[in-house]
C-alpha cells in the first residue's frame, strides 16, 4: 500500500509517517518509480508507535528499541531479550513514578476541594 493508504488506515498524517521513516521507525520497500510500499505489518507498527508516543516514549527511544532490540514481542528472539527487558523495565519504573506523583497530586487536590467546599458552606450561613 502507498503512504496515503497507510495514512487513511491509521489516521496518522503523511508528515508523521515520513518523520517515522526518517527516524527509522518505519522502513517501507520502494517501487521502481520510488514510491513507498507499506505492508500490513506496517499498519500495526504505526499503531504501536502511536501508543508508545502517547505513553511518553520519544522517537529516539523507539528507534533504539526497534533497531537494537526489535522490541515488539512478535519480532523478538532470545538474543534481543536482554535489551528489550531493560527498556521495558525502565519504562515500567517511569510509569510507576508517574502514578505515585499522580496519587500525591490527587490527595492534595482532594484536600483543597474539601477545604474550599467547607469555606463555601460556612460562608453561606
Amino acid at each position: 500500500m502507498h503512504i496515503s493508504e497507510l495514512s487513511k488506515t491509521t489516521g496518522v498524517s503523511l508528515r508523521s509517517l515520513r518523520y517515522y521513516e526518517e527516524k527509522q521507525l518505519l522502513s517501507p520497500s520502494r517501487t521502481e518509480n520510488g514510491y513507498r510500499n507499506y505492508s500490513e505489518l506496517d499498519i500495526e507498527r504505526v499503531r504501536m508507535i502511536q501508543l508508545y508516543l502517547k505513553l511518553g516514549v520519544s522517537t529516539d527511544e523507539l528507534a533504539h528499541l526497534f533497531q537494537q532490540c526489535e522490541g515488539f514481542p512478535e519480532h523478538s528472539n532470545d538474543g534481543q531479550a536482554e535489551c528489550a527487558v531493560a527498556f521495558y523495565e525502565q519504562r515500567l519504573e517511569n510509569v510507576r513514578q508517574q502514578l505515585e506523583l499522580l496519587r500525591e497530586a490527587e490527595f492534595e487536590l482532594e484536600k483543597m476541594v474539601e477545604h474550599w467546599k467547607k469555606r463555601q458552606v460556612n460562608g453561606k450561613q
